[in-house]
């Protein structure tokens, strides 16, 4: 896994923009975070760490990060009208998660004097990145400031989580459930759904007036969430289904053209619908784990983050690499296929936990669901890898 960096973009087409490289090293990421807890989890790998802990680590902050830092190192002076970021700053910050990313896979087979270095290492990147989106964010002359704040927001919660998670494995276990929390609803869901609401409409061509209270409501009941979790496992029920009920009502307000012809904007509309059935399913599946102890493989969260967040990843992911590789904004028969496939994904996971609930033996579907997961990203990469690192143009 040798490259050689440089400083000219005109010599290496593969850093010359920022989503490029983040984008390979979140896919490669992808594909091999889940090969590993995949072995792990089936006994066949000893991992130095639990492989929950490796899993929840590896797609939040090896794969999801990295991915996160592509789109907003691309969108970001744009969002707030400031100068691109230079060659030199993010690739600083890309160093740090390449080394950080082979420490911390190699840390977690062979030693764990590796893979605490290597969370210090991403996490420096994680700060670096933050710290560049601040100052695009206090240098803006832009009146309206609200996404930006959230975004900047949910980067710095991202940023906690990510502080805890190390602190829990390292030093103090019980902080591992909090830091997992935040990560989810005030990280990874918060920073989606602020990006997504903000560019899904005006792709759409859906013009409704802002709903500017609408972050400070589902803001305060994700903080809800999270405090209740802490308390009681599964108690936040009453406050998802508020959530579902909310976030459902606004995106019917959007009037979003769905059924939509386009490819390239249906994948982001089912995304978005994902939302309010994620949250409902959250709160049904842990109010029925309270009263019957029955056990839904962490359903509430896989259908949040493969429903919403993976499938906008790989909509926005898709969209980006095309766009700014100046091919033509179309989805072909392949790019079809992939975005029919993010579904295939989430329903496989959803059925995992049903057969994990009804007490079957799941780990048949278990493997299914990780392996369609492992070869929606080597289809993916296989099909824009090219285009990132060459700028191949697609026929």
């Amino acid at each position: 896994m040798h490259m050689k960096f440089s400083e000219d973009p005109k010599s290496n087409y593969f850093f010359s923009q920022p989503h490029q490289p983040f984008f390979v090293l979140a896919f490669v990421n992808a594909i091999i975070t889940m090969l590993v807890f995949l072995l792990a989890y089936k006994g066949v790998l000893n991992l130095a760490i639990t492989p929950s802990s490796f899993h929840a680590y590896g797609i939040t902050y090896l794969m999801f990060t990295p991915a996160f830092l592509a789109f907003l190192f691309t969108t970001f002076p744009r969002f707030t009208a400031t100068e691109p970021i230079e060659l030199k700053s993010y690739m600083g910050v890309f160093t740090l998660y390449y080394l950080g990313s082979i420490l911390y896979l190699l840390g977690s087979i062979v030693t764990p004097v590796f893979s605490g270095t290597a969370m210090f290492l991403l996490f420096a990147g994680h700060f670096k990145g933050m710290l560049m989106l601040r100052k695009m964010y206090l240098t803006t002359n832009m009146e309206d400031k609200q996404d930006v704040y959230w975004i900047l927001l949910a980067i710095k919660l991202g940023l906690f989580s990510h502080l805890l998670f190390i602190i829990a494995e390292l030093f103090y276990m019980p902080l591992m459930g909090l830091s997992i929390e935040i990560s989810i609803y005030l990280y990874l869901f918060l920073l989606t759904f602020t990006v997504a609401q903000r560019m899904i409409p005006f792709f759409s061509h859906s013009m409704v007036e802002k709903n500017e209270k609408l972050f400070v409501i589902v803001f305060s009941l994700l903080v809800l969430h999270v405090i209740l979790e802490g308390f009681v496992t599964h108690s936040s029920f009453i406050v998802d289904i508020a959530l579902g009920y909310i976030l459902g009502k606004e995106l019917l307000r959007w009037k979003l053209p769905f059924p939509n012809p386009n490819p390239m904007l249906w994948v982001l509309h089912i995304a978005m619908y994902w939302i309010p059935v994620a949250f409902i399913v959250a709160a049904l599946s842990n109010l029925l784990t309270l009263i019957t102890e029955v056990d839904f493989l962490f359903l509430d969260i896989h259908v949040l983050m493969l429903g919403f967040v993976f499938t906008i990843l790989i909509g926005f992911g898709t969209r980006v690499t095309i766009g700014h590789s100046g091919n033509a904004m179309q989805a072909d028969k392949w790019v079809k296929i992939l975005f029919i496939w993010t579904q295939v994904v989430v329903l496989l996971r959803i059925l995992t936990s049903f057969a994990s609930a009804l007490g079957w033996n799941y780990m048949v579907l278990f493997d299914i669901s990780a392996t369609v997961w492992m070869l929606m990203f080597i289809l993916w990469s296989l099909r824009f890898f090219a285009v990132l690192i060459k700028g191949k143009k697609l026929t």
